[in-house]
């Protein structure tokens, strides 16, 4: 596969994702179409949440998919399917977050059945809900840190405005998480409107982060110097 077009469907899947999550959390959208439509959205935004994440794990374990430059991004290179980098921070990044999106699949395909009583809720939509939150705190921990560290300041760095706007867009994730816990006594969600602008403010961070890794690649391919043939170059010509 082409590196290039490998990043590209990557971004696409992830901001066509974001923007079911997005549009499933407005409130007008919710009202129009009713409950049961808006859930079908936030399923259909989770499946392509976790297409996106699992060709993110194709590319970091394939080195030939990101050290490439201008010219070699439209190579077509093997991916590598499964291969272990514990050591590799953006490695650890993909393969924590992609099991997080099989948690949200498992959630919104559980929010779908009707007449759950609350315990079934906190089982089979919370509970998941939670985990899938959870593990995207802990990819978006990696993805910082394999951009820099906690307390470095790089506003200019594209890399590192994705890195952040991740850990934001899962921090919103996982405060609407807590919020939808559905008390056990009355049936009633702890707190609806912080669980809706959470999912918002969180889905339109990913969004933005998605958006901005077509302009991030550009810029890396175009900083990474050029790799020469192996061999002896060939030997220069006389001028006519």
């Amino acid at each position: 596969m082409r590196p290039v077009r490998l990043n590209a469907a990557t971004a696409s899947l992830f901001i066509v994702g974001s923007s079911c999550f997005v549009l499933g959390s407005v409130p007008a959208y919710s009202d129009a179409v009713g409950a049961l439509a808006t859930a079908v959205t936030y399923f259909i935004g989770s499946i392509f949440f976790t297409s996106a994440s699992f060709l993110q794990l194709l590319q970091a374990q394939t080195p030939a998919m990101t050290d490439v430059d201008e010219e070699r991004q439209n190579t077509p290179e093997p991916v590598v399917i499964w291969r272990r980098l514990p050591h590799d921070r953006s490695w650890l990044a993909a393969v924590s977050q992609f099991p997080g999106t099989l948690f949200f699949n498992s959630s919104t395909l559980a929010a779908l059945l009707q007449n759950l009583s609350a315990d079934q809720q906190d089982r089979h939509v919370w509970r998941p809900d939670f985990l899938g939150s959870t593990l995207f705190l802990v990819s978006s921990a990696f993805g910082i840190l394999a951009v820099g560290s906690f307390w470095s300041w790089r506003p200019r760095s594209l890399p590192w405005n994705i890195a952040w706007l991740n850990m934001l867009g899962s921090i919103f994730f996982m405060a609407s998480a807590l919020a939808s816990y559905v008390l056990p006594g009355s049936g009633d969600v702890l707190d609806d409107r912080l669980a809706v602008a959470g999912t918002l403010l969180g889905a339109l961070c990913f969004l933005v982060g998605a958006a901005l890794m077509f302009p991030a690649w550009r810029r890396a391919v175009r900083q990474r110097p050029a790799v020469r043939p192996a061999g002896p170059l060939p030997e220069p010509r006389d001028r006519p």
